[in-house]
């Protein structure tokens, strides 16, 4: 994306130079003639950067030559708000005994990064986590007032529970935190509401959208192709189906795929699973599902790892390595979305 960047006055302004090369893999990327985006793209840079830019206007030069200009003037996003950074913004936790603790956003983030930590998981996608679960805090505590500790997005565990898992615990600390100064008070909104934290390990070479969420777009994730989790087979008799199911099956009962309304369901016997159900009902890996029927079982195959909503942690990591950095990453796999940030409010 942009490699370097200058800021210039001529006697009536500043401008900012936004330089790029053709050379680069994502700059091929760029629509010169969509002027939303590029104006995001440059709004992207500044923040994540702290570009002290006051101005509004902005020249993107790619190899040397001036291609575009740009009036940003209103498409900064900046929140003025610094109640929200890490260390000032608290945490109200539901915890599974139905008591409440408080703690820092700081520590909430801690323990979520932690959870998704792995040496193989580049720094840029675990920034990318820690915006999308700052957006969630800051939309779970305006709107209902506490975060679940244990939800379907992730499980909430003390800093002493990863010291006795990781041996380089502080290492890793020291890591977390700095991604945390990092990205704080960053977050993603789509019209004026904070997103919810969707992601997934791998799918099956595309993500999915969703109509309840809007800001969820199908796009083409082919690194995910040849991720370790792409394909999975289990084969499953009818004994353990009938267990599992808690139905009467044998070889003879109907079993095919339904859809309805544009949602996909899964007729079994006599009754009726929707592929989330019926992926949970036999720990399956993901909902992507195809099946081929034997005369004394089934044979279950899936694609991908998760549900295959929001970002990919495998394609991500791959971008990751080839360069893209977390704004680039984010807006790939969230393009309704915009990035925004709370800053100090100036007095």
């Amino acid at each position: 994306m942009f490699y370097n960047y200058e800021i210039h006055n001529n006697g009536k302004e500043d401008i900012l130079y936004l330089y790029l090369t053709m050379a680069y893999e994502f700059a091929n990327d760029f629509s010169f003639e969509d002027v939303s985006d590029l104006s995001r793209r440059a709004k992207n840079f500044i923040l994540s950067n702290n570009v002290d830019f006051k101005g509004s206007k902005v020249y993107l030069i790619v190899d040397g030559v001036i291609v575009k200009s740009l009036d940003i003037s209103n498409v900064i996003s900046r929140v003025p708000n610094s109640s929200y950074a890490a260390d000032n913004f608290m945490v109200t936790l539901n915890l599974d005994d139905n008591s409440f603790c408080e703690i820092s956003l700081r520590e909430y983030l801690t323990s979520i990064l932690f959870s998704y930590y792995d040496l193989n998981i580049h720094e840029e996608v675990l920034k990318c986590l820690c915006i999308l679960y700052n957006g969630y805090a800051y939309k779970m505590m305006e709107k209902v007032g506490s975060i679940q500790a244990s939800l379907e997005f992730v499980i909430y565990k003390p800093q002493s529970y990863y010291k006795s898992l990781y041996s380089d615990f502080d290492f890793i600390l020291r890591k977390i935190n700095t991604i945390i100064s990092e990205m704080d008070s960053f977050f993603l909104r789509y019209n004026n509401d904070y997103i919810l934290p969707f992601i997934h390990y791998s799918n099956s070479g595309i993500t999915k959208s969703k109509r309840l969420y809007p800001y969820l777009s199908s796009v083409r994730s082919l690194w995910d192709l040849s991720s370790p989790y792409f394909i999975n087979i289990q084969d499953f008799s009818y004994q353990e189906l009938i267990v599992r199911f808690n139905i009467p099956l044998k070889n003879t009962s109907r079993f095919f795929f339904s859809s309805k309304k544009n949602i996909q369901r899964i007729v079994l016997g006599d009754k009726l699973f929707t592929l989330e159900e019926f992926k949970n009902l036999l720990d399956l890996k993901s909902d992507n599902i195809f099946v081929i029927a034997y005369s004394d079982s089934l044979k279950i195959i899936t694609m991908g790892l998760g549900n295959s909503y929001g970002i990919s942690i495998f394609g991500a990591n791959e971008l990751a390595k080839s360069g893209a950095e977390y704004y680039n990453i984010l807006k790939y796999y969230f393009p309704k979305t915009n990035l925004f940030k709370h800053i100090k409010e100036l007095s």
